[in-house]
């Protein structure tokens, strides 16, 4: 007898099937049938080639440069909406324009508002993402917003490594509550390497706040743009004394000379999410996947059933 109620269908922008494809082989359905058709002027118009309504649709999509990304996304979202779809849930690994989330100076946008704005307007019921760079973008969304932790992805990582001086430390102050969960899971200590910007993608100086020495530290941050304050932080810990410097990232951006920079540093390894699909080669990066992670999230969606122990790795939360 033929299911009665609605079905899922997961579909992905153009730039994110590497990723989406892994999800929906995790979850089973595999990926649905859509066109992304380019005009000769680059406009873009996304077609469903098979029914979608009354469904749930997940519409998997990174929003990394090129702006492309986004608007493919807007449009992949009305579309399903004008096709009657049920729910529409936009999969968005990596939230594009999240470090634009306040005025710290006059006469800026606050970029990752208006980009919340234009998905629920799009027609969005909910957002499944993960590693915000700052959290309270979250209350941005009039829609819900699961916010997923890479945590579940690095700890049994950090786990493997088998480390027996570990110790965890910050690239900068904003990221020390980020580290500290996973500080936590390990009982671990952790410092904080303070850093002052002249302006955006340029350190004018760092200090180390915290002893490393004999210590194999691990970084962690949310997003690698263009590996300066990486690079620069791993060398300073090196000059304190740290007996080993590696980086755990959930968004591998890696614009610029970032892939020059971590080559030619001190780190031992740059592990990276493949929320954003590597646009070049490096010996001293690794990536590992979130694919099982987000099918989890989204075959519970679903089937409304929790996510809680997904936002954090439920041991380190329990322990």
């Amino acid at each position: 007898m033929e299911r009665i109620g609605p079905s899922i269908k997961i579909f992905s922008g153009t730039n994110s099937h590497y990723l989406a494809d892994r999800i929906a082989r995790d979850l089973g359905p595999g990926l649905g049938k859509i066109s992304i058709q380019r005009f000769s002027d680059g406009e873009i118009q996304p077609t469903f080639l098979e029914s979608i309504r009354g469904d749930y649709v997940f519409l998997v999509q990174s929003t990394f440069s090129p702006s492309d990304n986004i608007m493919e996304l807007l449009l992949m979202i009305d579309a399903a909406r004008r096709a009657s779809a049920y729910k529409i849930i936009a999969v968005i690994p990596y939230f594009g324009y999240a470090r634009q989330d306040r005025k710290d100076k006059p006469r800026v946008a606050i970029g990752s508002k208006l980009v919340a704005n234009l998905l629920t307007a799009a027609g969005a019921d909910r957002i499944i993402t993960m590693d915000l760079h700052a959290p309270q973008i979250q209350g941005y969304f009039d829609i819900p917003v699961d916010h997923l932790d890479s945590s579940a992805i690095f700890i049994p990582y950090i786990e493997q490594l088998n480390l027996k001086n570990l110790i965890f430390a910050a690239p900068d102050v904003g990221s020390a509550n980020r580290i500290r969960e996973v500080a936590s899971y390990f009982n671990g200590e952790m410092v904080i390497c303070d850093k002052h910007r002249k302006r955006a993608n340029e350190i004018s100086s760092m200090v180390v706040i915290g002893d490393v020495t004999d210590r194999d530290v691990v970084l962690v941050d949310d997003i690698c743009d263009t590996a300066g304050t990486l690079t620069k932080a791993a060398k300073l810990l090196k000059d304190k004394g740290a007996k080993s410097v590696r980086a755990l990232i959930t968004h591998p951006v890696l614009s610029g000379n970032a892939y020059a920079n971590i080559e030619s540093s001190v780190l031992e390894e740059l592990v990276v999410c493949d929320t954003i699909p590597l646009r070049g080669q490096s010996s001293k990066i690794r990536q590992v996947s979130v694919s099982e992670l987000f099918a989890t999230a989204i075959r519970n969606t679903y089937e409304n059933k929790s996510i809680a122990s997904l936002f954090v790795h439920s041991q380190a939360r329990n322990k």
